[in-house]
């Protein structure tokens, strides 16, 4: 979860299976659309917006979690 966020899309596809399914298993507790799905589509967009050499890869969930909290928010 510390590693740089500007290696993830240099990572191999089994590597972000992997973490994203981790993730997914955790954060579908705080609500069934935080799946691994959910994180490897928005991981890849967090990742190819903007300037993510000083985030963590704990930054960019964080960050994953947000957005769905809003969207979610939003659409009530």
């Amino acid at each position: 979860m510390e590693d740089k966020a500007s290696l993830w899309p240099r990572a191999g596809a089994s590597e972000k299976i992997d973490f994203t399914n981790r993730v997914g298993k955790a954060m579908s507790t705080l609500s069934p659309d935080l799946d691994s799905g959910y994180f490897m589509r928005c991981l890849e967009e967090v990742a190819n917006i903007g300037d993510t050499k000083s985030l963590t890869l704990s930054d960019m969930v964080r960050t994953c979690v947000s957005l769905q909290g809003s969207r979610s928010n939003g659409s009530e």
